[in-house]
């Protein structure tokens, strides 16, 4: 079994980071293959709306912009276990982050439906306040729902909460991977 950890925060060491680590370590003890793809080093253009708004991506289900994308793509469609961390900008996800799932939209629901069915974990990651982490998940599972792929789970971390989130995310990351061998326990 395979995961792909798909991250972004352009702080490595920062808290976003941190709790992609400790999800990872959690996935190692499950003895779990992992591909780990950090945005914020990749080339990821954001999407031209060509086409009056639907080029390639709804007619052949690929994207006209060179980039780093379509090998993220395939990376994904042959993943068995996908995460999703994001740092929180503004409520929301990064840049990195929206400009990725906004070109995979395009190409799943209009076309391909490749990642249909994949149970996805989300980890939204908030500095400063802490705001915005719960309404990021929202957001990140409001998109993946278009491309008809599931939240398995969804964690917000905070400063506030990290000294007992972040042992969590290793814990749930061992389970996390337990299930992508044994089969998930959900009935959507």
């Amino acid at each position: 079994m395979k995961t792909v950890i798909v991250w972004s925060s352009p702080n490595q060491k920062g808290l976003t980071g941190t709790a992609k680590e400790q999800f990872l370590s959690g996935l190692k003890i499950a003895d779990t293959d992992y591909l780990e793809i950090h945005l914020n080093k990749m080339k990821i253009e954001h999407c031209r709306s060509c086409g009056n708004g639907w080029g390639l991506c709804a007619s052949k289900g690929q994207c006209v912009i060179k980039d780093d994308f379509s090998d993220i793509y395939q990376e994904l469609i042959n993943a068995d276990g996908i995460v999703f961390v994001s740092a929180v900008y503004w409520h929301d996800m990064t840049e990195h982050m929206k400009a990725l799932i906004d070109r995979l939209r395009r190409c799943e629901t209009a076309h391909n439906h490749f990642l249909s069915g994949k149970r996805c974990f989300l980890i939204a990651c908030a500095g400063g306040t802490g705001l915005g982490a719960v309404e990021c998940l929202h957001n990140m599972e409001e998109s993946i729902k278009h491309m008809d792929m599931r939240a398995y789970d969804r964690i917000p971390v905070t400063r506030f909460n990290k000294d007992y989130i972040l042992p969590a995310l290793q814990r749930a990351g061992e389970l996390y991977g337990v299930r992508l061998k044994e089969g998930f326990d959900m009935q959507y």
